[in-house]
Parts: structure tokens; C-alpha cells; sequence
């Protein structure tokens, strides 16, 4: 099984489908706080929900393409984060991420961001990482802000968000930029 320990404190674990209904109970305490910027919230109403969608996250992994992994703070789950899928041709790929909002404040997401990219350009030689952020989120945008990203542009209406669309920020990092 894939683990990375980003330092004492934070781990990052590739979920099985035993994880199930850990993740699903931390998506449903955290409903409220993190439907404010995930379409998907509100369809995981269960967590049977998760049975096709761990497999094809192990999948991804395997076909070394990727990866969605459990953030865990002091052995607690409290967030997800991944490298979306990799362009190999054009070595690249995108992180996504979140955490609930009992334990924001840490630096824990930008300590997983920064292992990831590290991650990516040096075990994948990758070129170029993109994150792209909610205009308005705030919290999410401090993150590649934090690590130097540059602020290519703006999809404008790029993203349906349960009764709107709104506006999404992208950022990137290209390798001969990274310091790490």
C-alpha cells in the first residue's frame, strides 16, 4: 500500500475499499463546511457510494496515473488530496485537495502540496503542476499563492457548484521554478 510521510505529524494513505466508510463519515460530518466548494458532496449519501469510486482510484495508482490519498493528521482523517490524472506526453498533471475545517490553520494542506510536487517533478520527472481553485475560496487559492504557483488566469462560469456557476483560478509551477 502506498504511504508517504510528509513529516511527525501528516501521512498520506492510498484509501482501499475497507476505508469505505471512514471517508464517507468524514464527508458527513464535514458536509456543510465542504459543500461550500465540492460539487460532489451532496451525492455521497452513503458510504456503498465509495464502491466504484476506490476501485478506480486504486486503478489509477496502479496504472501509475495518478493518485487519491487520505491526509491523515496524528493518525486522523481529515482531508484528501491527489495527483490527477498524468499527461505523460506533455509531463504534466493537477493537484486537487480539501480538509475539514476543524483542523485548518496548521499548514497540514500546503505541507501535502509542497510532498506532492516534490513527489511528481522528482519520482515522475514531471514538468509542470497545475491547481485550480474557486475564485472566491480563499483558503484553497493561499495554497499555491504560498508556494509560488503563478496565477495563469481565469476560467470564467468554469465550474457548476450546485445552484451557480462561479469563476476558477488557475495556478502552476513548472519544475526549473520549483525550489522545493
Amino acid at each position: 500500500m502506498f504511504l508517504l510521510r510528509i513529516d511527525d505529524e501528516i501521512s498520506l494513505q492510498l484509501l482501499e475499499a475497507n476505508d469505505a466508510v471512514e471517508l464517507f463519515t468524514m464527508i458527513d460530518e464535514n458536509r456543510e463546511y465542504l459543500r461550500e466548494w465540492l460539487p460532489w458532496v451532496d451525492d455521497m449519501k452513503t458510504a456503498s457510494d465509495y464502491d466504484l469510486i476506490l476501485p478506480m482510484w486504486l486503478q489509477q495508482f496502479a496504472e501509475n496515473n495518478g493518485f487519491n490519498a487520505a491526509i491523515r493528521y496524528n493518525g486522523r482523517f481529515v482531508g484528501m488530496i491527489g495527483l490527477h490524472g498524468i499527461n505523460r506526453k506533455l509531463k504534466q498533471t493537477s493537484i486537487g485537495y480539501y480538509l475539514i475545517e476543524q483542523v485548518q490553520g496548521k499548514g497540514i494542506m500546503t505541507r501535502c502540496v509542497k510532498a506532492l510536487i516534490d513527489y511528481a517533478f522528482n519520482r515522475w520527472d514531471l514538468n509542470r503542476i497545475e491547481i485550480r481553485c474557486g475564485k472566491e475560496n480563499k483558503k484553497s487559492r493561499a495554497i499555491p499563492k504560498r508556494l509560488g504557483f503563478t496565477q495563469e488566469g481565469i476560467i470564467r462560469d468554469g465550474e457548476w457548484l450546485y445552484d451557480h456557476f462561479h469563476d476558477i483560478v488557475i495556478y502552476s509551477v513548472l519544475k526549473r521554478e520549483w525550489k522545493g
